[in-house]
């Protein structure tokens, strides 16, 4: 598992709002779309700011505090279809349990009480970009594709410096395609 931070929100050109996950030991970043409402609530979460009264994710905590049950770690677990899977672990009375979850909502539970948050390697491989994803392939055995593949890597590098999120996770799947290839 790998640890990460959130490394902010973003909305893509179709207006989907999204948060981006950091491995904070490493260069790799996980950008997951996610709902509106879930989106705000992690911007409150990580601004510390307190609605004057609780909603949804404030009101769920509460109900664990009156439970003295408490979350351990959130950990994003799976990538289906485009689809993030998430569990979150809580421990109450020595008893430990597993929640399924969305990341988002997982996520705005966890900014709320700096709980740590984990994406298993397999998600990240899948996933996540990494510097190498956007840089130069000179000298790489790709052949008839090293063309197409240099014009991907510079589409993605634009995409991902003007926030396009989704067009980057498609430009890079793109390119995985065809490193696979070689």
């Amino acid at each position: 598992m790998i640890e990460v931070k959130i490394n902010g929100l973003f909305l893509t050109q179709s207006q989907a709002s999204g948060v981006i996950l950091k491995e904070l030991k490493g260069d790799r970043t996980l950008p997951i779309i996610i709902g509106e409402y879930e989106a705000q609530s992690i911007a409150l979460g990580l601004e510390k700011i307190k609605p004057p009264r609780p909603i949804t994710h404030d009101l769920a905590l509460s109900m664990l505090d009156s439970l003295m049950a408490n979350i351990d770690r959130i950990v994003v677990t799976e990538l289906k279809n485009n689809t993030y899977y998430a569990i979150i672990y809580l421990t109450q009375d020595s008893k430990k349990y597993e929640i399924d979850s969305r990341p988002s909502d997982a996520i705005a539970l966890a900014v709320r009480r700096n709980i740590p948050i984990f994406v298993e390697e397999e998600v990240m491989e899948k996933g996540a970009y990494t510097p190498e994803d956007v840089q130069d392939t000179e000298g790489s055995p790709l052949n008839l594709a090293e063309d197409r593949l240099q014009k991907l890597k510079n589409e993605l590098q634009e995409a991902v410096e003007k926030e396009e999120y989704e067009k980057a996770a498609k430009i890079r799947d793109e390119i995985k395609r065809l490193q696979s290839r070689h």
